[in-house]
């Protein structure tokens, strides 16, 4: 989209965007932007599943987490009581 086509019409380029469409926004035909929806924090939890699983076979063995893994993450659940989303 141009710079003009954004302006324009700001409201449905971030409809386009909050549904995952990534927006290119030109100059002179040459690309000055990136609108898009912000990463997310951190891996989701398949792709933390899948990487384990991957780290497991190159091992020979499931490794065991340690003895403060649990207060661990405990700790930063607790840290972190507010919801995700408002």
């Amino acid at each position: 989209m141009t710079e003009a086509e954004v302006a324009r019409d700001l409201q449905a380029v971030l409809a386009k965007v909050q549904a995952g469409v990534e927006v290119i926004v030109e100059r002179d035909h040459h690309p000055v932007a990136v609108i898009k929806l912000p990463q997310g924090p951190g891996r989701k939890i398949g792709e933390c599943i899948a990487l384990a699983k991957v780290y497991e076979e190159k091992l020979g063995y499931a490794p065991a987490p340690d003895r403060d893994f649990a207060r661990d993450v405990q700790a930063g659940i607790d840290a972190h009581r507010e919801p995700l989303e408002a």
